[in-house]
């Protein structure tokens, strides 16, 4: 078994040195300044972070992830989801955009979990406007995005879990539309000494996507001298890629006594299309009831601090948790989150 284990760890290293050396050779020169990765992916809404918890501590959260919102994080943590469970989360991002997820796992057997979840962004309408008519034609369009996902997770061992996710992505502005698959590949190992867990995962795995759709056709006049019919001409889109993010993530339980506990994590973060960061947060809980949580991101040039509060509920065979994250960011504003899950015993 530790061999398997091993096998799947070096795999996870390979596919990770193959797919990111495609995002770092998008790069060159202009007036002597070197560019790296800037514009490279698609479907950024794939890289909103998911979940009021994770949030709270800015994101260092693939190895301590162990709720529905590990479907974002790190597919590995769902195989701590042991009852049927649902999670929902909002959060209104810029400029008007809702972000959405929602939920639902089941557990298969002792040591496997399966979930389904919907991601979604929305922009609400957005006015059209023209030269000929700046203040608005009195029409209006919308940016939906939208992931599908179906995740399957498990112990291997009882100390290592692994998951995997497939997920429909679409994406649609007006009337132009893509869709395209991806994959989801996360490990997770608890040491066993001082709480020590460590996270690896990989996102996004997929093809190229492009946009299709009304409006890329038209017609036209090949000469407008000519009394002629016009043509139907069709534009072709150029294809793009998903945003490839790998994560690595350790945490550890720093402090534990009687009904007080600190949890303590870091990750890195690689994206195919921006620079690398790191994540640092803490968690302190107490009786399992009351958690407040801090974070920082560095690395970044948009997000920073991060805070946060989570409360439980038990009654009987009942389990509730509402949380709630805010982060400041630089010049854009607040990044309120909620998330509400609940559980079946």
């Amino acid at each position: 078994m530790k061999r398997l284990i091993l096998t799947v760890v070096l795999m996870g290293i390979i596919t990770y040195f193959e797919a990111f050396s495609i995002g770092g050779a998008i790069s060159g020169s202009t007036t002597g300044e070197t560019f790296v990765k800037v514009g490279a992916a698609g479907s950024q809404f794939l890289k909103i972070p998911i979940g009021a918890r994770a949030n709270g501590l800015a994101g260092a959260y693939s190895s301590v992830s162990n709720d529905l919102t590990s479907i974002f994080w790190n597919p590995a943590g769902l195989a701590d989801v042991k009852y049927i469970s649902a999670d929902f989360s909002y959060t209104q991002w810029f400029a008007g955009f809702k972000h959405s997820f929602g939920a639902f796992a089941l557990p298969v057997g002792r040591n496997f979990t399966a979930a389904i979840a919907l991601v979604a962004l929305n922009s609400g309408n957005i006015e059209i406007t023209t030269l000929e008519k700046p203040n608005g034609t009195g029409l209006s369009y919308q940016v939906n995005d939208v992931a599908l996902s179906l995740t399957f997770s498990g112990y291997l061992t009882d100390q290592f879990s692994f998951g995997l996710t497939a997920k429909y992505v679409n994406n649609s502005i007006s009337n132009l539309s893509s869709t395209g698959i991806a994959f989801d590949v996360g490990t997770m190992y608890e040491t066993g000494i001082q709480g020590i867990r460590l996270g690896f995962s990989i996102h996004n795995l997929g093809v190229k996507q492009a946009y299709s759709g009304q409006d890329l056709k038209t017609s036209k006049k090949l000469y407008e001298a000519l009394n002629a019919a016009p043509l139907d001409i069709a534009y072709i889109s150029n294809s793009y890629s998903l945003p490839l993010i790998f994560r690595a993530g350790i945490s550890s339980e720093v402090w534990k006594v009687e009904d007080h506990k600190v949890i303590v994590a870091g990750d890195f973060i690689t994206l195919s299309d921006t620079p690398e960061h790191f994540a640092l947060g803490a968690e302190y809980t107490f009786k399992d009831f009351l958690a407040l949580r801090a974070g920082y991101q560095f690395g970044t040039d948009v997000f920073g601090l991060s805070g946060g509060v989570g409360l439980k509920y038990f009654a009987g065979g009942f389990e509730g948790e509402f949380d709630y994250s805010i982060t400041p960011t630089k010049n854009i504003g607040l990044v309120n989150r909620l998330s509400i899950k609940v559980a079946v015993k």
